[in-house]
């Protein structure tokens, strides 16, 4: 599924990321297995509240490699691209 990273609309970043839950335009997010719980557990929460898929993946270089950016990244979303 992190394929989707690659060819869907997307955010990247923990603000971005909430942003686009907290507008229910979220379809999946995901979220690097080793990026700091206290700022990525707040952010599971939110998804389990509304009901978004959440994706685990290994490391946060992964996912900033999945995302198409050269640094880390702790968390991206798919998303519907409607304005929220």
């Amino acid at each position: 599924m992190p394929h989707r990273l690659e060819q869907g609309k997307r955010v990247v970043g923990l603000k971005q990321t909430t942003q686009v839950v907290k507008e229910n335009r979220a379809e999946v997010v995901y979220v690097a297995k080793d990026a700091d719980e206290r700022l990525t557990g707040p952010l599971m929460e939110l998804c389990r509240q509304k009901n978004v898929e959440i994706v685990m993946v290994e490391t946060m270089k992964e996912l900033g490699t999945l995302c198409g950016i050269e640094v880390g990244a702790s968390t991206a979303a798919i998303y519907d691209g409607k304005e929220g």
